[in-house]
């Protein structure tokens, strides 16, 4: 277990299991698959589980309140609220004003079928709304025994501050892996200075730190990665991007373990405060992850990893519209 924040603190597993590609974005989806797949991971002692209300929208809620029904005091359980979306799907935007925050809160405790939430998290943040007046709406659902931690997600350093004047915040969660370190400059500085938690979702880069993509992916087959939207997966930046994984191979090999579980332990390692939640939708690649704690990294390891994958080394934006990251 690690635990995140220092005023209000929450135990997770080291490990924890991002649940939205079971309902939304990589492919075809199995409700099912994505079920066994849950419990599984509870078998093996990843009990932190992150989804959001609009991964579907909203059928991965209902998905993982189905897999945990029964079992929900193993569970460390995150859910995510503010990118507004329809029921068909349409995206209706950002949003961050108190009512919504109250009405996203019970609509998601009905379909994820639990009585409270142990961290709540702002999906992305509301550049028209202080943030003062969501993170107060937030901590209402805390007192009201509804939500039992905060977190914030993209989240820059000045909101990080902003929010915990307003009431502690457990952990922020945003993108941070081998291939993503732009945290490093200013916002894990804060997060440690304020005693917040990390969250990295996507830290095995989205399946590229895997090894198991060599070719773009199917944008036709519903692969989110096949577009525009994921400059790193195309062209020459997915050559180059390949070259790095190569290198994380090698490094893998010598060391008896996967490039993916290369690429988390050296995610772990980045502190006990941090606690990665990579995504899968199988069993197999659950199974995979979750080895990764056993790769132990020793300083010599950490830092051939740098000198194989520079800071900066990876070609493509992460995202290939930023707008919606407050920066």
């Amino acid at each position: 277990m690690r635990t995140l924040g220092t005023t209000s603190s929450l135990a997770v597993s080291d490990l924890g299991l991002g649940c939205m590609g079971m309902s939304e974005f990589y492919g075809e989806r199995d409700e099912q698959q994505g079920v066994e797949t849950i419990q599984r991971a509870l078998d093996l002692g990843v009990t932190f589980l992150d989804t959001a209300d609009m991964y579907g929208p909203f059928i991965n809620e209902r998905l993982v309140g189905r897999a945990i029904a029964g079992r929900r005091d193993e569970v460390q359980l995150a859910t995510k609220f503010g990118n507004e979306r329809e029921e068909d799907g349409t995206r209706l935007g950002i949003n961050g004003s108190p009512e919504y925050v109250h009405r996203a809160c019970d609509a998601s405790l009905q379909r994820l079928g639990v009585d409270h939430i142990d961290l709540y998290y702002q999906h992305r943040v509301d550049k028209t709304v202080p943030i003062e007046d969501t993170v107060g709406a937030m901590a209402e659902l805390v007192e009201a025994g509804k939500v039992r931690h905060l977190g914030l997600s993209e989240a820059s350093a000045q909101t990080i501050r902003r929010a915990q004047a307003v009431h502690p915040i457990t952990a922020l969660q945003t993108e941070y892996s081998l291939f993503t370190r732009h945290i490093e400059d200013e916002i894990l500085p804060t997060l440690r200075e304020l005693g917040i938690g990390l969250v990295p979702y996507s830290p095995l880069g989205r399946g590229l730190l895997t090894g198991a993509i060599t070719t773009t992916p199917d944008a036709e087959a519903g692969d989110s990665r096949g577009t525009a939207y994921f400059p790193r997966f195309s062209g020459d930046n997915l050559a180059h991007n390949l070259e790095l994984v190569a290198k994380i191979r090698q490094l893998a090999d010598a060391k008896g373990c996967t490039p993916g579980q290369l690429a988390l332990a050296w995610v772990l390692a980045q502190g006990s405060d941090v606690a990665p939640i990579p995504g899968t939708k199988r069993v197999k690649y659950l199974e995979e992850n979750a080895a990764a704690v056993d790769v132990d990294l020793s300083a010599d390891d950490l830092r051939a990893l740098d000198e194989a994958v520079p800071r900066d080394a990876v070609a493509g934006e992460r995202y290939g519209d930023l707008s919606s990251i407050d920066a």
